[in-house]
């Protein structure tokens, strides 16, 4: 039986090594940490549960997918509830709550701009379509070759797409009144760029967003990362946690064994492991970069740095002693400039004047987040990915700005009931997953960095080195994961086999 070798237990990782798995190959994955799910791990304190990092559940049937790919089914191993309303969106005149209803949702379009609904109908038809192909056609190609699209399909439908069409143009075809546009714009700010450099192909995460709905699973996002786990076991995947990779040993231009450490015991031999294939499921730049040698790096230090990164995050973990008065499970403060923002974390990167923010309260969805008559926040601002001077008193400056704000707008007060904090920013994502300029989100989903603009999926000077995740095809975010894992376990079958 040939092996396998997956380094990182992220989302992308345990897709790969499910499907490797699967397919017959003896795998083991190493990962540096105590627990499984990379960015979607937990943490629990003072009995608050809390996710670290993906707080979104959108495209509810690509993770039915994946499970049914394993004739399994999410619900033999968590439960989902559909939040309604969606999520709340706090503007400088008052709040707006974004119904599951796609009638509400119709009706409350058309009470802010009228003739909007129609436009709406139409814009979601085509969304529809765009969803159909990128989801289920277009994200499944490992973008190694510009014929892997010479498909009759995708060429009929190639200006319906919109690929060259911006997101800010297309959104402002059908709608005018500024709350609409930022409604239909922020979906994409998941993919790292803004809505001028993002084609409008992506407006399928409009479609994923009003008609597909927002979800939760019952325990927090973590569920996933735990079933996937779960699903990696049953199939005989082997996991070797605290396992920090050190070195990839090359011989003759392919992998030969990966040298580790046990990150719990200082002092102790390091591990080796051998395998036919290797697959990196951690950041491909921290990969090339410090586990390979000069001479067997795909890209260089400039290609990187001309590369276009999705932000980081400032993100803070709180529990509060006492329940919070009329606040939803997502909420969007979009009171502030937008605009001033984006340029200040992509064309003039540099920590926030005033920073748009996000507030996912998870206990008001479920109470086993949080002890009993508490509340369970998570704060986020998105930040350039790269930014020096991340330190406490930057931090604390933040959250002091943001609750004063959050205070205002939501009438409750919760500066005197903090009683556990703990902050995360980009230092964090530098040291817990090497994540390249301390990114998030990976690489923007920009036109030029998308499929074959990528960075490949296979090294092109390591014969069985292979990568996964959010730095290569398809792109960031949860879903995308699962089926970068998919996708390039079905390559490596087809090449090494």
């Amino acid at each position: 039986m040939k092996k396998a070798i997956v380094i990182g237990s992220g989302f992308a990782g345990m897709s790969a090594a499910s499907f490797l798995a699967q397919a017959g190959w003896d795998v083991t994955v190493l990962e540096k940490h105590a627990l499984p799910g990379g960015r979607g791990r937990k943490f629990s304190a003072e009995g608050f549960t809390f996710d670290m990092g993906p707080s979104w559940y959108w495209m509810p049937d690509v993770f039915e997918r994946y499970f049914n790919c394993f004739n399994k089914k999410v619900s033999d191993y968590y439960q989902l509830t559909r939040l309604d309303p969606s999520y709340r969106v706090y503007y400088n005149d008052g709040p707006l709550d974004i119904p599951a209803n796609l009638e509400a949702f119709r009706h409350m379009f058309e009470s802010i701009e009228t003739g909007s609904a129609a436009r709406l109908d139409k814009f979601l038809k085509e969304a529809e379509y765009k969803y159909q192909v990128g989801i289920h056609k277009l994200v499944h190609k490992p973008g190694r070759s510009i014929s892997e699209f010479l498909d009759l399909d995708l060429a009929k439908g190639l200006f319906k797409l919109d690929v060259f069409t911006s997101m800010k143009s297309h959104v402002r075809k059908y709608f005018k009144h500024p709350k609409l546009i930022q409604l239909m714009e922020f979906p994409v700010l998941f993919l790292g760029a803004l809505p001028a450099d993002i084609p409008a192909l992506y407006s399928l995460m409009n479609y994923a967003d009003i008609k597909l709905g927002t979800w939760y699973p019952q325990g927090g996002m973590c569920k996933i990362a735990e079933a996937m786990y779960k699903l990696a076991l049953e199939l005989g995947v082997k996991f070797k946690f605290n396992c920090n990779v050190e070195e990839i040993v090359i011989e003759k231009n392919k992998a030969r064994k990966i040298i580790a450490s046990d990150t719990t015991m200082s002092g102790q031999p390091q591990q080796l492991f051998e395998a036919d294939v290797f697959i990196g499921g951690a950041d491909y730049h921290f990969i090339e970069n410090q586990l390979l040698p000069t001479s067997c790096r795909s890209y260089s230090e400039q290609y990187w740095n001309k590369r276009v990164m999705a932000p980081s995050c400032l993100l803070y973990y709180v529990g509060l002693n006492k329940k919070l008065n009329d606040i939803t499970h997502h909420s969007l403060f979009f009171d502030v400039d937008f605009d001033l923002h984006g340029k200040e974390i992509y064309a003039n990167p540099k920590w926030p004047t005033e920073p748009l923010f996000y507030v996912s309260a998870t206990s008001q969805t479920d109470v086993s987040v949080a002890p009993e008559n508490c509340e369970n926040l998570f704060f986020l601002i998105p930040v350039a990915a790269g930014l020096e001077e991340d330190n406490e008193e930057v931090r604390e400056q933040y959250f002091q700005k943001i609750v004063k704000r959050f205070e205002k707008i939501t009438g409750n007060v919760i500066s005197d009931s903090v009683i556990f904090k703990r902050s995360y920013a980009v230092a964090d994502f530098k040291r817990d997953y090497n994540a390249f300029k301390g990114n998030a989100y990976g690489l923007a989903n920009t036109l030029w960095q998308t499929s074959i603009l990528k960075p490949s999926l296979k090294s092109k000077k390591v014969d069985n080195l292979f990568y996964t995740g959010q730095l290569t095809v398809p792109g960031p975010g949860v879903p995308p994961s699962l089926i970068s894992g998919e996708v390039v376990s079905k390559e490596i079958n087809k090449l090494l086999k």
